[in-house]
């Protein structure tokens, strides 16, 4: 029967005792009679149709449906068992008492304690009834008493015991609740049925200390027990209840309250000797071992009067107990909440979060910390102590300094330092072995233990890695540490006396201009001139650097005009030029235009000779990296002028064999030439600065812990400011958009390709295998081992992204993407454009190529095995009705000039979009006539639309990191 909203209803709530679960509510709404009574009618509500009589419900009743609801046997089991299971089994496997889960029972105890609390609070103003035993659920009336009942608990001390009862009044009026039926819906807080009315009381009884007197007069407590029953139960009562007590005295005391702020050390911390000044000769080096970074526990007391109370309560007041004899004394100490609130406000506003009277920080921060507000702390009226830990170790609490002088030499510069803790100087070298090995704790001469400030960390961590130990026991750093230099200046953390000249290289404008050699056979564009003066200038200090250009703006004529410019000026030896072999060609038609002057010998083949000491009779040598990978051993023995690395993106990964190869290789100079410097990771810029620049930024491991972690990991600003500020000076990078306004517009756009429904088929399947196959591969092997089917298996999904014919031999039907592809070369090709095809996949190349044939359509393709590469080249480049050039992208990804495309196809996706830019850049270079219009074929709702989220945050940490020069 349901209860019609057309009639007179009203909505209850009804009270009834679960066998397992305690007390639980349910919400019903009754039909009314003709005189306005509740009829046998009625109809369970939840708050999924609890709308339906919204006329009779307000926003309260809303709140008590959702709460009662979430009390209900179902929801429960529901919560607190994963799998299905039937009530009977459920309660059996919990409640049981010999097999039940006592844990999980206290679990459910409190979720349901919360709610009946919550439930009983609201009922102020409702309907509330005690459901009958055959389910009625208005049987009995509860009424909601108006107002809370207070509670006092008396305690009677005889000769021989002590008898304890609590007596309860309601608008001052005894309740005699004892042996009277009364029972308790909710323990905490307490709420007490007694004779059809609910009370609730004005001080959050625990309903605990209320049971035992249901059924009983008194407790009576043995005299035997009497101390520890003070003290650890009437004590509390004492603290938080009014109290009558007889045979005993409760003593009311105020006081002012003073904060109490100690400190110690937490155990567990490794402690080892870091002496300073050894054997009294200032050599002590620390060498014992590795200071833990530990951490300081911070306490807060308030003292009122004698007493030390912990800073962990609301409560009013506390109470300590006093034996006199045989008397008892508790002392009610009267405490002030608010006062000790507005101190916890004025630590959290200094920095110190104390919860539960405790606070924690690394001892860095703690020290820094107390150096900071101990004296303004002090003057408000604070206590500091320290409390000793294990070993009696004592810390320094007095004033620490550093002051940083930066002084410019002739092949370096020299670093002072000034370092104090209170009347105690550490010398430079002493300091710098700390800060290296992150040691926080030096043990002064007094035997008291100093923390390093963690702010001298932040600021002088890059200082003291680069520096090396002088011969006088301060530091030197290199020259091309100039920018660290120049931003501890700026930050006033260094003084610094500097060479005027040496300054320019941060302001680029100021390098200066410099002629062209005369035996240079061509013209410079303004940019290309700028880049000359600046190569020059990292010349005459003897600095490496990288020219970073966009592809197609002429790093290789830049490049030779320097190289020139040194012959000419007397600067004598061979200079090594090493580049992916598709470039060889390339580099030795250039030199020969630009630099006839120049002797050029191509070190290459299978039958060259490797007798280095040949090279003297050569200004340029063209090699390849796999040549230099070969050849190290005989390659390391020639002293070079320069090594210069073009498309220096090669040894990106410094573990590499070849990254490992040219770091071996010797020379006056080095010089790196790459479009992408930065590909996928900081560390891509570590490996190519690190060659250029040796130890610029420090040991690889140092890297990684205190930039590449920082900045991929942690997005950190500051150590990303200060990564690009150390950079630089040695990367000159400047954008086609910026300088080669000669070129016609690059216009990019993405073709997102829908899946047919047999691609879809394939693709979801794919999918469902894989995601399942790599869970039970990281069960059984976990995630690390787990890696190569994670790619084996993004790899599938992305070829059937593409064509599921390129992993599944008889798939005949077809893939959206394809038929978007071969659709669009069609129109190009009828328009009369000519266009690049790019694919990382050869197998994708051979389904285009598969149609292009079928169609009768001609093409030009060069993939890596392709044997004449230039034929391809010249062959596109020439024949105007060849209009299609199939290029896989690694094959064909640098060391082409494709000018006469003006469409670009990237058909799938790289996770690296400076490769994907370097190939757009066969067609958008200098030469390039027509617009270029790229497009980038995604398809939806698979991996590609994800590969191009993360070529977003790629993009947007190379731009932060290597920056377009804006002199130009």
């Amino acid at each position: 029967m349901k209860v019609s909203t057309s009639k007179p209803y009203q909505l209850i709530y009804s009270l009834y005792a679960h066998e397992y679960l305690g007390y639980l509510f349910e919400s019903f709404v009754v039909q009314l009679d003709d005189a306005g009574q509740l009829s046998f009618l009625h109809q369970n509500i939840s708050h999924q149709n609890a709308r339906e009589f919204a006329s009779g419900l307000d926003e309260t009743d809303y709140e008590l449906i959702k709460l009662m609801d979430s009390m209900q046997q179902d929801v429960v089991i529901k919560k607190f068992h994963k799998k299905k299971i039937n009530p009977a089994d459920f309660f059996l496997k919990i409640y049981d008492k010999e097999k039940g889960n006592p844990a999980v029972q206290e679990e459910i105890h409190n979720y349901l304690e919360i709610r009946r609390s919550q439930v009983l609070e609201k009922m102020q103003g409702k309907w509330l009834y005690e459901m009958g035993n055959d389910g009625e659920p208005a049987w009995r009336r509860i009424n909601v008493a108006e107002e809370k009942a207070t509670i006092l608990f008396h305690f009677h001390r005889n000769a021989d015991n002590t008898h304890y009862y609590p007596t309860i009044k309601y608008k001052g009026e005894k309740l005699q609740f004892q042996k009277k039926g009364a029972f308790l819906v909710c323990k905490e807080p307490a709420y007490m049925v007694l004779e059809n009315c609910l009370y609730s009381f004005e001080q959050e009884v625990d309903g605990h200390k209320l049971v035992p007197f249901l059924r009983k007069q008194f407790i009576e407590v043995p005299k035997k027990v009497e101390d520890m029953y003070y003290r650890k139960f009437v004590a509390p009562l004492v603290s938080q209840f009014n109290v009558r007590a007889h045979g005993f005295t409760i003593k009311e005391e105020d006081y002012t309250p003073g904060p109490v702020l100690s400190f110690s050390e937490l155990s567990g911390g490794t402690s080892v000797d870091l002496g300073l000044y050894q054997n009294g000769n200032g050599n002590g080096n620390g060498s014992n071992g590795h200071s833990e970074e530990g951490k300081i526990l911070f306490n807060l007391q308030f003292k009122y009067g004698s007493y030390l109370f912990k800073a962990d309560t609301q409560s009013h007041s506390s109470v300590r107990v006093e034996q006199q004899q045989n008397d008892y004394i508790f002392h009610k100490v009267r405490r002030r909440p608010e006062e000790e609130k507005r101190i916890l406000r004025l630590l959290r506003d200094k920095g110190l979060e104390v919860r539960h009277a405790r606070a924690t920080l690394s001892k860095a921060e703690a020290f820094s910390w107390l150096n900071s507000f101990r004296q303004q702390l002090e003057e408000l009226g604070f206590t500091i102590t320290q409390q000793e830990g294990e070993g009696g170790k004592k810390y320094f609490l007095g004033e620490s300094s550093i002051s940083i002088e930066v002084r410019e030499n002739i092949d370096w510069f020299d670093v002072y330092a000034v370092v104090n803790f209170g009347p105690y100087k550490i010398p430079f070298t002493e300091i710098r072995k700390y800060m290296l090995r992150k040691q926080r704790e030096i043990k002064l001469p007094n035997g008291e233990v100093a923390v390093i400030p963690e702010s001298w960390f932040t600021d002088y961590n890059e200082l003291f890695a680069f520096s090396e130990e002088g011969e006088d026991g301060q530091g030197k750093l290199k020259k091309h540490h100039l920018a660290l230099v120049q931003d501890l200046q700026t930050g006033n953390l260094a003084q610094v006396t500097m060479n005027r000249k040496l300054e320019k290289l941060r302001d680029f404008q100021e390098i200066e201009d410099l002629p062209i050699p005369d035996k240079f056979q061509g013209t410079l564009r303004p940019y290309q001139k700028a880049g000359y003066n600046w190569l020059r200038f990292l010349a005459s200090y003897r600095l490496g650097g990288c020219l970073a250009d966009d592809m197609g703006l002429g790093k290789t004529v830049q490049t030779l005009a320097m190289l020139q410019a040194q012959k000419e000026s007397g600067q004598s030896g061979t200079n090594l030029l090493v580049m992916p072999t598709s470039l060889i060609y390339n580099w030795e038609m250039e030199a020969k235009k630009f630099t006839p002057n120049l002797r050029v010998h191509v070190y290459t083949g299978t039958n060259r000779n490797k007798d280095v000491t040949r090279f003297k009779n050569y200004d340029l040598v063209l090699t390849s990296y796999g040549i230099v990978r070969l050849d190290i051993r005989e390659l390391e023995q020639y002293y070079f002028n320069y090594v210069i690395l073009d498309e220096s993106q090669a040894i990106k990964n410094p573990s590499s064999n070849i990254a490992k190869a040219v770091r071996e290789l010797k020379s006056r100079h080095r010089l790196i030439l790459t479009g992408t410097p930065l590909e996928n990771s900081t560390m891509d810029l570590w490996s190519q600065m690190h060659f250029a620049n040796p130890g610029l930024l420090g040991s690889q491991s140092f890297f990684r812990n205190e930039f590449l972690n920082p900045i991929e990991k942690k997005q950190d600003e500051e150590k990303l400011r200060k990564l690009y500020a150390i950079i630089k000076p040695f990367i000159l990078r400047r954008q086609k958009t910026q300088v080669a306004t000669e070129l016609p517009a690059k216009i990019e756009s993405i073709r997102y390709c829908n899946m047919t429904d047999e691609q879809q088929e394939a693709y979801d399947a794919a999918k469902n295998y894989y995601r399942s196959h790599i869970l039970d591969q990281i069960d059984l092997h976990g995630v690390k081992k787990s890696h190569f089917v994670l790619l084996q298996g993004l790899t599938k999904l992305r070829q059937i992204a593409n064509h599921p014919a390129m992993v599944e031999e008889d798939y005949t039907d077809s893939s959206g993407k394809m038929e978007e592809i071969t659709e669009m070369l069609q129109t190009a090709i009828a328009d009369g454009h000519k266009v690049l095809v790019f694919s990382q996949y050869v197998k994708h190349l051979g389904l285009v190529r598969r149609f292009l044939d079928d169609n009768k359509i001609r093409y030009a393709y060069l993939d890596g095995a392709t044997k004449d590469r230039q034929g391809q080249v010249n062959q596109f480049q020439q024949d105007e009705k060849l209009q299609v050039f199939l290029i896989s992208l690694k094959a064909g990804g640098v060391g082409l000039n494709l000018t006469k495309a003006d469409y670009v196809f990237l058909l799938d996706p790289w996770w690296n979009p400076a490769i994907e830019q370097q190939a757009i850049d066969r067609a958008h270079r200098i030469g390039q006539e027509n617009k270029v219009f790229t497009y980038k074929f995604i398809t939806k709702d698979t991996v590609e639309e994800k590969i191009l989220a993360l070529q977003q945050r790629k993009l947007s940490l190379a731009d932060n990191l290597i920056t377009t020069e804006e002199s130009f």
